[in-house]
């Protein structure tokens, strides 16, 4: 055993309550920031992969970023005549030459587009009436760009072609109905159609406001509801690389003039909360690594002070500066080691047994109990930051004990 780390080890034992204290300290900022990130980041990775499976990574909508120049604006848009009162014109909502752009986004190898009318209906079943987002569909479109099929615990996709007026109903649409596969209900427009459709399907995504608030059936039966024939107001984009949403989205904003949203600007302040949260989480566990940091700071500072001429003699028989930095180094490291090893072991067992408990959770996604994610990065980011506190907080009083002379140590001037 080299003596710079016999000498390190000596001291440590010496004072065995300070050490411990030290040790658990470092262990329990480990522990804890191994199980927050486990929860947090779990929470985060779920979220973002349910909304790239259930949610198109791309939407074009029939609508402008920025509201278009009215034509007398366009006349006089020198800043030389002030307008007031201008009325907007009216104009039809919805994509135009939609089946060009359709066609035109088919022919790339990249991504998959099918269309789509969203409109807002009110669905009457016996004596409730419930408030739904209906969304008109082409199946054969659909599978390319959504897990629709694949989500439904209840009846079948194609159902919508073989029944007259079929829909498919979001889980909690179907609860807050109280309909059931094979019933029948009236579907109401805002344009005043009134159709009876029957429940072809019930399906779960996992995602509350999907579940909660949308249905679908056949595009031609959502425009005869809307009474908006041949028109669609939204085209649904799949990609290959979901990484390229928002590249994609802006060069098609930009060739159509159309808003495109990619799944990041839709979801772009539940992301930013990520964001806060993970501040917060590494705030929180660096405060307690800190105050770790501190107790190794206390415990070096003391044993110097207590073996002043210990360093002293050890100077005086050949030892240089490097090695008495070294041997205080060694110690606030050996604490930050020993640390992290039982704090990756609290971590662990934080991590699992959270994920034993079972309760559920209805907010944006429904889940039971906690989600978890389980990744090696955490325990290495926790290692390493708690190492380099433990290294840092012996770093100073170490740089001190390698500067004492051993003359005036022995004299007794120290």
């Amino acid at each position: 055993m080299p003596l710079t780390l016999a000498i390190a080890l000596t001291h440590l034992r010496n004072r065995k309550r300070q050490t411990l204290v030290s040790v658990l300290g470092v262990a329990m900022g480990v522990g804890f920031f191994i199980a927050m990130a486990a929860m947090m980041q779990g929470f985060h990775v779920y979220f973002i992969n349910k909304v790239i499976d259930v949610w198109p990574h791309v939407t074009i909508k029939d609508e402008y970023r920025a509201a278009p120049l009215q034509p007398v604006q366009r006349l006089f848009n020198g800043g030389v005549v002030a307008l007031y009162g201008l009325k907007p014109r009216d104009e039809l909502r919805g994509i135009k030459d939609a089946e060009s752009v359709l066609d035109g986004l088919n022919r790339r190898s990249d991504l998959a587009a099918a269309p789509t009318l969203r409109g807002q209906v009110f669905l009457r079943y016996g004596s409730k009436d419930v408030s739904a987002t209906l969304v008109g569909i082409e199946p054969e479109h659909e599978r390319r760009v959504s897990h629709l099929e694949r989500d439904l615990v209840a009846g079948h996709l194609n159902n919508l072609y073989s029944a007259a007026n079929g829909i498919i109903l979001g889980e909690g649409v179907a609860k807050k109905a109280g309909a059931e596969l094979n019933d029948t209900l009236s579907v109401i427009s805002p344009a005043g159609v009134i159709l009876k459709m029957k429940v072809v399907g019930i399906f779960r995504t996992g995602i509350t406001p999907i579940d909660n608030f949308e249905s679908y059936a056949l595009l031609k039966k959502a425009q005869i509801l809307q009474n908006r024939p041949n028109v669609i107001n939204q085209i649904r984009i799949r990609l290959r690389d979901v990484n390229q949403a928002r590249s994609t989205a802006s060069s098609i904003e930009a060739r159509l003039g159309y808003r495109t949203e990619s799944w990041e600007e839709t979801y772009e302040n539940i992301l930013g909360i990520f964001v806060i949260q993970n501040a917060i989480m590494y705030s929180t566990v660096g405060a307690i690594l800190i105050v770790a940091a501190f107790g190794i700071f206390n415990i070096i500072s003391t044993v110097i002070h207590e073996k002043t001429r210990d360093i002293g003699i050890l100077k005086s028989i050949g030892f240089e500066e490097g090695d008495i930095r070294r041997i205080f180094l060694i110690e606030g490291l050996l604490v930050g080691l020993v640390g992290t090893l039982l704090g990756w072991m609290l971590g662990y067992s934080l991590t699992r047994l959270l994920g034993t408990i079972r309760f559920h959770i209805e907010g944006f996604v429904t889940a039971q109990g906690f989600l978890l994610d389980y990744s090696i990065t955490h325990y290495l980011i926790a290692g390493s930051f708690a190492i380099l506190s433990a290294t840092t907080a012996a770093w100073l009083p170490a740089r001190k004990a390698a500067r004492l002379n051993p003359v005036d140590i022995i004299r007794g001037a120290a």
